[in-house]
């Protein structure tokens, strides 16, 4: 199936491992043109090998650490103007109320849940100048499932899918879709650090991380090429009625009664 993205301009946030790299890796190999943004320029250097050799292609790479004040703007005027965006950094600490401290909590929310609205800010009125564009926004089935030793991520992440559904309604009236993906576990460095960080917390011993994970739809973790799939479709004319919609990709898990 031809997507119709060859020549797209893509940014994709949190691009130098997991899902963003799936995601970078995709939309290369359907003739997009991916800027790769990450904190690490050597994980960024990495990535964009790995990119090249996956998909023929050399990409753009930009460091630049989403968290920080006026971080979204200048990313902008280093990247220029885009066609999709693909907001997916983030860093939400696991942990209940108690083990999430005030300084963790919105730290993790400075780069994700703020992070994913600067940059719409720059570059949603952008494309409706434009009457053209896409912005995705992977954000996680914490927001859509709640879980108690995930409250600052769970909390985070139902902001935004508020702010997708919110921006997503009124975005056609501009030529612009905005929808998103809530990712279930996915094999990623992050998950297994969770699931670590879980163990530790029930158990006291994190090496029994495996214990956490024991639970899965289909027996096994989701893997990144699964969601970037889902979400380079989703950007694509393909899915052109697609906005306001966030995407439950977490194998019925949330109906099958699974903690």
């Amino acid at each position: 199936m031809d997507l119709q993205l060859n020549g797209k301009r893509v940014l994709v946030t949190g691009a130098s491992k997991g899902i963003g790299l799936a995601c970078a890796v995709a939309f290369a190999r359907e003739g997009a043109r991916p800027v790769l943004v990450a904190r690490d320029a050597l994980g960024l250097a990495e990535a964009a090998g790995q990119v090249a050799k996956q998909a023929g292609v050399q990409v753009d790479i930009i460091a630049c650490d989403l968290a920080e004040p006026y971080a979204a703007e200048r990313l902008a005027d280093k990247a220029g103007g885009l066609d999709i965006l693909v907001n997916n950094a983030g860093a939400i600490p696991a942990g209940s109320l108690e083990q999430v401290d005030d300084a963790r909590w919105r730290s993790g929310w400075e780069l994700k849940v703020h992070g994913y609205i600067a940059l719409a800010r720059v570059y949603y009125p952008q494309m409706c100048q434009a009457n053209a564009g896409v912005i995705a926004n992977v954000i996680g089935m914490g927001g859509a499932n709640p879980r108690a030793d995930y409250i600052a991520g769970a909390a985070g992440n139902a902001a935004l899918i508020g702010f997708t559904r919110a921006m997503g309604g009124e975005g056609p009236n501009h030529g612009v879709r905005v929808f998103g993906v809530n990712p279930a576990r996915t094999r990623t460095d992050r998950v297994l650090t969770m699931a670590r960080q879980r163990a530790e917390a029930r158990w006291g011993d994190a090496q029994r991380w495996q214990e956490t994970l024991s639970d899965l739809p289909f027996g096994r973790l989701m893997e990144p090429a699964e969601v970037a799939d889902l979400v380079v479709f989703g950007c694509s004319p393909r899915a052109g009625y697609l906005s306001g919609t966030v995407i439950d990709l977490d194998g019925g898990e949330q109906y099958a009664g699974r903690r």
